[in-house]
């Protein structure tokens, strides 16, 4: 493998945002974040975020179907 050969841009596929969205929400994503509020060097304030985001469906459907019957 040369240098030149190293460097060239992998073949990409396109992505739509909906496609992306809708298959993260299909699976659930966790977002975590920390906030710090000091003043002089000095944590006053410390705050935990986490949040979980999931598609509404996913999480409703019956677990045999959408009819509730055997898959």
């Amino acid at each position: 493998m040369t240098l030149a050969e190293r460097h060239e841009p992998l073949p990409g596929r396109q992505v739509a945002l909906v496609d992306l969205l809708d298959r993260l929400l299909s699976g659930g994503v966790v977002i975590t974040g920390d906030i710090v509020l000091s003043i002089a060097d000095i944590d006053l304030v410390r705050i935990s975020l986490r949040a979980l985001i999931v598609s509404v469906g996913s999480e409703t459907a019956p677990p045999g179907g959408r009819d509730g019957g055997p898959p």
